[in-house]
């Protein structure tokens, strides 16, 4: 006898129904709340310091958003054009000699400004691998993001110990903005294939949204042949 398939109650239907509904619209609606929040806070602080003849909500009827932002992403273009040229780098330089007189606010522009130039300099390496390592006890795996290699003293105190070390970020779940900085020897770092971006989205699931992948095809040696 051919059994009967089960069907699932309406309760569950409609239970399953909502919860597709969910993972279509969630994402969507954060992802447009999340840009929708950027463009108010950039407006907000762009805004104020637009004379009032240059902003189109003088002659429009109604606010226009993103003009701030669309505002500050040409100064910041234009002040990077002008800092490349002679003029541009002597009046860069004159400020920063200011600043190079102010006791606190020194350490904080000379702070700032080495992690931005790190970080743009070496953006083509910088957390652009993904590994894994024992952490926080042997036997136990965390992700992490590569760095960069050790370097200045840090690189010498660990090289007089014949220790290679990079540096990695260890992030959180299920915010990956916050974490430790952690030096590692190199040959304790597995290395792993996976982009960063499909690194975040398994810390910010917990681990319930894996990455696809499948191994390299290794070719095979040539085949020698008879003499």
């Amino acid at each position: 006898m051919t059994e009967v398939p089960h069907m699932p109650s309406f309760g569950v239907r409609l239970r399953n129904n909502f919860l597709t509904g969910l993972i279509i619209c969630a994402p969507i609606a954060i992802t447009i709340w999340l840009t929708w929040t950027f463009i108010r806070w950039a407006d907000s602080w762009v805004k104020p310091l637009i004379p009032a003849r240059y902003s189109p909500e003088n002659y429009l009827t109604f606010a226009v958003p993103g003009f701030g932002l669309l505002v500050a992403v040409v100064l910041i273009t234009i002040v990077g054009f002008l800092g490349k040229n002679l003029i541009g780098r002597t009046i860069v330089e004159a400020g920063e000699s200011v600043l190079d007189r102010m006791p606190l606010v020194r350490s904080i522009y000379k702070g700032l400004k080495q992690i931005f130039e790190t970080v743009l300099r070496e953006r083509t390496n910088s957390f652009k691998k993904v590994g894994m390592i024992e952490y926080p006890s042997p036997g136990l795996w965390s992700l992490v993001f590569i760095a960069t290699d050790a370097q200045g003293e840090i690189a010498t105190r660990f090289s007089d110990r014949g220790m290679e070390m990079a540096a990695v970020f260890l992030p959180p779940t299920p915010v990956p903005t916050a974490g430790f900085l952690i030096f590692v020897e190199k040959k304790k770092i597995m290395q792993l294939d996976m982009s960063t971006e499909d690194a975040a989205k398994l810390l910010i699931s917990g681990g319930l949204v894996t990455p696809k992948w499948s191994p390299k095809q290794i070719p095979a040696p040539p085949s020698i042949s008879a003499a």
